[in-house]
């Protein structure tokens, strides 16, 4: 028997989640959650592989991307649930697959919380040395916890404002390094931003074709999070609207965000200049361009970046916590809500294994740490290919139930399901290539698939117990009493 989806409860009910998101939250949740602080901070690792080849890089991911959220849209806009793709693969692969990307998916955040609790603690640190590296971690992590814990709308607030800031300063990049580019922006020596340099130095692909594949690896993972639109989603006054109006924008979200301004950063200088390795690919771009305390100012949008990260992350991780707990695949704790629709305990239990994870960091980061972010670091394409494989039935079912809700469509269904499952199939046995570094690909793929394949096994033998228990109460004789 399948899990139904979730169903916001009405207000003050006291027995599920809320509808306490606002439409303008929605839309920059949805506009935020493409930019991660990994495309500030990991896109110059990218650039010096790839050179301006790492445009084919992003464009590459961003189209797996788009297919997949494509895929995850027709899903939820015809059953919008808390537990999104897992409660999809719950009804159309059967309670393991639910169980078990669920539970990976969390494991995933708040291993990210330790991860950006770091980050932040780092820059804030570097503005203020009087408090620890740690002690600012914990801040951070406190205020985020108490903000999720007063009610949705509150996170919905504080993600519309870092969400905010993050969207205005990229646009802001992309106008003025496209002025200085075209030469028009006065003070910007024009022989050195143009787009000559897109072959200038080496080619467009001065490290070859191949080079696209490891530029891949590099940014597959910024795109996480682009899902955590359909999560929220449940929490809205029209689930379907804001699921089908999320997706529809994806395409040009990822364009004018990712492909936009990495094509700002490769023409305002050299892809091979010193500075976009020293200082980060952004860092470099606005110090070309003579913008004074680049580097803070960075600084800033990135630290904006991580606590968004963090914040959603949380969020993300206790409805997921949420949506097992309602589907019997968690303690039943974590799907009880207060008064006000938030579901304390899974909010509770996620922050606790963050500080957890945040504490390895600062006592064993060679060792418990680095395995934990190994393990978990291709949880992103494994809950892509269940997303394929889970719209491939879906769409049958829905066909099948309800027809008139299926008002998103994957296009060229099945065939391009299809394609981006081979894609990311593909993408993760390239990573077994890559053996460089304690935290190579095939390090980060066999941990994970370690992982994973633990957690398969769990959910593989909590089902066949539950069939074994429902035959034995429905067999013959089972309810009587034996006399004697």
């Amino acid at each position: 028997m399948t899990s139904q989806p979730t169903r916001p409860a009405a207000p003050d009910s006291g027995t599920g989640l809320q509808a306490g998101l606002k439409n303008r939250h929605l839309s920059m949740i949805a506009i935020g959650g493409v930019i991660g602080a990994g495309l500030f901070v990991g896109s110059s690792s990218g650039i010096a592989a790839a050179g301006p080849g790492i445009l084919l890089s992003y464009a590459l991911v961003g189209t797996l991307v788009v297919l997949v959220m494509r895929m995850l849209g027709e899903m939820s806009a015809a059953h919008p649930a808390s537990g999104s793709f897992s409660a999809h693969a719950d009804r159309a692969l059967g309670r393991w697959a639910g169980f078990s990307i669920g539970w990976l998916y969390w494991f995933f955040w708040v291993v990210v919380l330790a991860v950006e609790a770091t980050a932040g603690a780092k820059i804030l640190q570097g503005w203020i040395p009087a408090v620890p590296q740690w002690g600012w971690a914990l801040i951070v992590m406190v205020v985020l916890t108490a903000t999720n814990l007063v009610s949705v709308g509150s996170y919905g607030e504080f993600e519309f404002w870092f969400a905010g800031i993050k969207v205005v300063a990229i646009g802001a990049f992309i106008v003025i390094g496209l002025l200085a580019v075209l030469g028009v922006l006065p003070g910007v020596d024009s022989g050195r931003a143009g787009f000559g340099n897109l072959t200038d130095h080496g080619g467009f692909l001065p490290h070859g074709p191949g080079a696209v594949l490891t530029g891949v690896l590099l940014v597959v993972f910024s795109f996480m999070g682009s899902e955590i639109a359909t999560l929220a989603a449940g929490e809205s006054a029209d689930p379907r609207r804001a699921v089908t109006k999320s997706t529809n924008s994806i395409i040009w979200r990822i364009g004018v965000f990712y492909l936009g301004s990495i094509l700002v950063v490769v023409c305002l200088l050299p892809w091979n200049d010193p500075a976009v390795e020293e200082q980060g690919s952004y860092v470099a771009a606005l110090g070309s361009l003579g913008i004074p305390h680049a580097g803070q100012i960075m600084n800033f949008i990135v630290l904006t970046s991580v606590l968004s990260c963090l914040n959603s992350g949380l969020y993300t991780a206790s409805r997921m916590a949420f949506s097992l707990g309602e589907r019997g695949d968690a303690p039943k704790a974590f799907a009880r809500t207060t008064a006000r629709g938030v579901p304390m305990t899974a909010i509770v239990a996620s922050v606790v294994f963050g500080f957890v994870a945040v504490f390895f960091n600062y006592r064993f980061p060679d060792s418990v740490f680095l395995f934990l972010v190994n393990s978990s670091g291709a949880v992103a394409l494994f809950v892509w290919l269940v997303i394929c494989f889970s719209q491939l039935r879906m769409r049958k079912i829905i066909q099948r139930e309800t027809p008139e809700r299926l008002v998103v469509k994957m296009w060229l269904y099945p065939y391009l399901t299809w394609a981006a499952a081979a894609l990311i199939v593909f993408v993760l046995g390239y990573m077994l290539t890559d053996t460089e570094g304690e935290s190579s690909g095939r390090t980060t793929v066999l941990l994970s698939l370690l992982v994973a394949a633990v957690v398969v096994a769990v959910a593989v033998v909590r089902q066949r117990a539950a069939g074994r228990r429902r035959a034995a109460t429905a067999a013959p004789g089972a309810d009587k009493v034996p006399v004697g």
